[in-house]
């Protein structure tokens, strides 16, 4: 029989065993927390996590369940200024700022090194309108001369709007300091010490920026606004010659010697440095503009002309295509009464720039005359409403254009908007809208309304005779109110004895009478007022003769009107059957 060999279990096998316990029991013992620090454990996450979902619901702008979640967190750590500081900032969101307040300032009194507590609760101050109080804060912040410098502008300009200019120099000074010489420190400097009465000083901080900036024409022009306006012009004058010299391609400073040598009544040597700078093309063109529309608006002279008339040869050469040169050379042609030139200047710079009301309208009005241009007319009004959605003008101009082309329908749109636009402001401008909308609402059959429309323009203006020749003329097609048409029919040509297009509403209102010899009477001044009588004359005197018992005559006046667009549909039937029909 074979023995099986068992393996022999060695004695160091427990020695082994004591070794790992002796180095894993250590680490058991580590993670095996006691209950009150579990629980800390716990509440600091917990309080983590509502921290972090409240941050992420604010920047999602739902401030209410933000505040929820914060305000929860806040209870299991009322210790924590970073929880503090995001409650600050969503009641100052919610523009609460004296809710607001309490959480910034425990924020800062729980991290005093933290700049942005800091400057949460001066933002506070400021809109709770204590800025000398955010002025501390950030004093302390930007006092030791090393950090934060980049809040001394904004604390300089709370103590300039508190009228604490010493204060506001003091730190104006530490910013220099820090940033160097600059435009907009010097600037502030500037308005202390003149506030302060020391124009002296001002002036010593705008040489010193001159010096620290050389070759820039701004700051130059701004030290000699401070000398002209402090009746230095001597001086102005000698500063501006100095940095020509200097720096002999600067326009804006020629532009400058022009004005300080034309106040001193040195013409000839102003005029030689204004056509200096009109021909530089580095010169703003809208300065150019300026400079041309100021001369235009001298008292006229041959000497003035010339000068007109060479700066307008430099701007065309120089600005071939510019709005603002387009309108001033357009001003200079109206005002010579060359109106046709003057408004295609103005069309050239509406292309350019159609943001420009006045000019829109001045081309718009230009259209209109004795042989109004509605279709031209219509290109602008257009683009006046599109530009300027809320001038009620434009949206009357456009009714008007439209109504003129029996584009009722759009015209009746536009003209409403005028009105709703204007809300009575301006009636002139409701009485004629009134008038055209009563037109147009004619002539898409909307006959009760516009008569209603006829009604509110004559109770605006009694007298317009427009308004009372068409409201006459309607209500006679519609044999309506005929003793009404026949009084506004007669006020206007009473007024207008010679308007043949009134003569003509008169002789059809008393047709409709049955006042046939009387309606002929008016008829035979109407056709004789008219150069080329139109269709419907024609056919309305046809009509009256007719009916007077003249049929040859009023035959022989039908085909006259024949091919008119202005005739009636029933014209082709007289001319056919050689007599009247409805």
């Amino acid at each position: 029989m074979q023995i099986l060999s068992l393996p022999v279990i060695s004695r160091k096998f427990p020695i082994i065993l004591l070794l790992l316990a002796m180095v894993i029991s250590p680490v058991f013992a580590q993670q095996k927390l006691s209950r009150k620090e579990r629980k800390a454990k716990e509440k600091e996450a917990l309080t983590s996590r509502y921290f972090i979902e409240g941050t992420k619901l604010m920047a999602l702008g739902d401030l209410e369940k933000s505040f929820f979640y914060l305000e929860k967190a806040l209870e299991l750590n009322p210790e924590e200024a970073a929880i503090h500081y995001k409650i600050a900032e969503i009641f100052t969101r919610a523009n609460q700022a004296e809710k607001a307040l309490p959480y910034a300032e425990k924020a800062v009194l729980l991290d005093g090194n933290n700049k942005y507590y800091a400057l949460m609760v001066a933002e506070i101050y400021t809109k709770l309108n204590q800025p000398l109080k955010a002025a501390e804060i950030l004093d302390r912040l930007t006092a030791d001369g090393s950090s934060n410098q980049q809040y001394n502008l904004d604390l300089a300009s709370i103590y300039l709007n508190s009228g604490e200019f010493d204060k506001a120099l003091v730190v104006l000074n530490r910013a220099e300091e820090y940033y160097g010489v600059m435009e907009p420190i010097t600037v502030q400097k500037q308005r202390i010490y003149l506030r302060k009465n020391d124009l002296n000083s001002a002036l010593e901080e705008g040489k010193r920026l001159i010096e620290a900036k050389p070759g820039n024409p701004k700051y130059v022009l701004n030290l000699v606004e401070i000398y002209y306006n402090n009746n230095r012009k001597d001086e102005a004058l000698e500063l501006v010659s100095q940095e020509i010299e200097k720096y002999p391609n600067q326009p804006e400073l020629q532009m400058a010697a022009h004005s300080l040598l034309k106040d001193k009544g040195l013409i000839e040597e102003s005029t030689d440095y204004l056509l200096m700078a009109i021909a530089s093309p580095d010169l703003d063109p809208e300065v150019k503009a300026r400079a041309f529309s100021a001369q235009l608006e001298e008292f006229q002279t041959v000497e003035r002309d010339e000068l007109l008339d060479t700066m307008e040869v430099l701007l065309r050469k120089t600005e071939p295509e510019n709005a603002a040169i387009f309108e001033a050379l357009g001003d200079r042609k109206i005002k010579s009464g060359d109106q046709k030139e003057g408004l295609d200047l103005y069309k050239k710079s509406l292309d350019l720039n159609p943001k420009n009301a006045k000019i829109l309208e001045q081309v718009i009005l230009g259209s209109f005359g004795e042989n109004p241009d509605f279709v031209s007319a219509e290109r602008y009004t257009i683009l006046g409403v599109d530009e300027f959605p809320q001038n009620a003008e434009f949206w009357f101009y456009d009714g008007i254009v439209k109504s003129a082309q029996k584009k009722d329908s759009l015209a009746v749109n536009s003209l409403s908007k005028a009105v709703e636009l204007n809300a009575g402001k301006n009636q002139q401008l409701d009485q004629v809208a009134f008038g055209s909308l009563g037109s147009s609402l004619y002539n898409l059959n909307q006959k009760d309304s516009a008569f209603q429309y006829f009604e509110k323009a004559l109770k605006l203006n009694p007298n317009d005779e427009q308004v009372l020749n068409n409201y006459a003329y309607f209500l006679s097609l519609e044999k309506r109110d005929l003793e009404k048409a026949k009084t506004m029919s007669e006020k206007v040509v009473r007024k207008f004895p010679d308007n043949g297009t009134f003569l003509d509403t008169h002789a059809w209102v008393l047709f409709q009478m049955g006042d046939f010899e009387g309606a002929k009477k008016y008829m035979d001044l109407a056709i004789k007022n008219e150069a080329e009588p139109s269709g419907v004359m024609l056919e309305h005197y046809g009509d009256i003769l007719y009916h007077l018992g003249e049929k040859s005559e009023a035959l022989s006046y039908w085909k006259k009107a024949a091919g008119s667009s202005e005739a009636s549909e029933k014209l082709p039937l007289k001319i056919k059957n050689g007599k009247y029909h409805e």
